[in-house]
């Protein structure tokens, strides 16, 4: 029994030697596998977060594709408004160009127009002068209508003084137009055309003075008519009125003529009678004052429209001539 155990146990002891060494190679295996497992699978984790590192880079490379397409199209944009600004620039040149151009004809033309108007007003400095010497000339013919009559009162006063109204109205005087007014109380009573003893006098010295003024050529060729005008006051109808200036005038007329018939021989047809009723008061009022003022004789001098077209026509001859 002894033996057959010992017989028994040296075949386990070799049986046992080969199996370790099967395991070592074997785990060393499994530990190579294990490692070429493991690189594998490290292999394949590198690969992956490479993939997607190389996916995110895509995708950024993509992103950054899109912005430069945007970009490129932002670009053409600009290019496009940089061309129309360029286009727009070029037209404001254009027009600065002509409006320079402009600017320069307008300057030669504002020299000729002020060498025109230079030469304008050396042509209106010659007419005001021109126009002066016409004024004056037309001023001394309303000057010697003044100047007539204010002899003829000179020579009246001489005679009667320089009386007044009971209410201090002048009895002869020469209003702002340049007419000799005679207050009525001088001539006649009221509501009649009949002259007084005072008055009659008074009038053969105006006869005497308008002869001696008619007897100067110099005036007497200024004169075209010396007017004896009636005036009544409101008292009474106008038609009475009318009757009653108008014969008042007459009244004047003849009488001077009476008293001078030197003056009716060489001067008749320069005087002439006209009434005017109530209607040129002198004084709108109506007080007795009033009434009194406006009962009055007024000599008016007409001076000859012929005399004035003559200076008128002598002048516009002058310019011509200038031209």
């Amino acid at each position: 029994m002894k033996v057959r155990n010992r017989n028994f146990r040296k075949p386990e002891e070799a049986e046992h030697f080969w199996p370790s060494f099967t395991d070592v190679m074997s785990t060393i295996v499994l530990v190579l596998f294990f490692l070429v497992f493991l690189a594998y699978f490290q292999q394949m984790f590198s690969v992956s977060i490479w993939n997607e590192r190389l996916n995110k880079a895509k995708a950024e490379l993509l992103a950054t594709e899109d912005e430069l397409r945007l970009a490129g199209e932002e670009l053409e944009l600009k290019k496009l408004e940089i061309s129309d600004k360029e286009d727009a620039l070029r037209i404001m040149q254009n027009e600065a160009e002509k409006l320079k151009a402009e600017v320069e004809q307008g300057k030669r033309e504002l020299a000729v127009s002020l060498e025109k108007l230079l030469e304008q007003e050396k042509i209106i400095a010659n007419s005001n002068r021109e126009l002066g010497e016409l004024r004056g000339k037309l001023q001394n013919i309303s000057v010697l209508r003044l100047s007539i009559l204010e002899e003829v009162k000179k020579s009246i006063e001489d005679e009667i003084g320089t009386s007044t109204t009971p209410d201090g109205e002048p009895l002869v005087a020469i209003d702002s137009n340049a007419n000799l007014i005679i207050n009525n109380q001088l001539l006649f009573a009221k509501k009649s055309a009949d002259i007084s003893t005072e008055g009659q006098a008074l009038l053969s010295r105006f006869a005497v003075a308008f002869e001696r003024i008619l007897d100067d050529k110099n005036i007497r060729d200024y004169i075209d008519s010396i007017n004896i005008e009636g005036h009544a006051d409101v008292d009474g109808s106008y038609q009475s009125n009318y009757a009653l200036s108008c014969e008042r005038a007459y009244a004047v007329i003849n009488t001077m003529m009476a008293k001078n018939p030197s003056l009716e021989q060489k001067y008749g047809e320069y005087f002439a009678a006209t009434g005017f009723s109530e209607f040129r008061p002198i004084d709108p009022g109506l007080s007795e004052a009033a009434k009194t003022k406006n009962r009055r004789i007024q000599i008016s001098i007409t001076i000859k429209d012929t005399h004035v077209q003559n200076i008128i026509q002598e002048y516009l001859e002058e310019v011509n001539i200038g031209e």
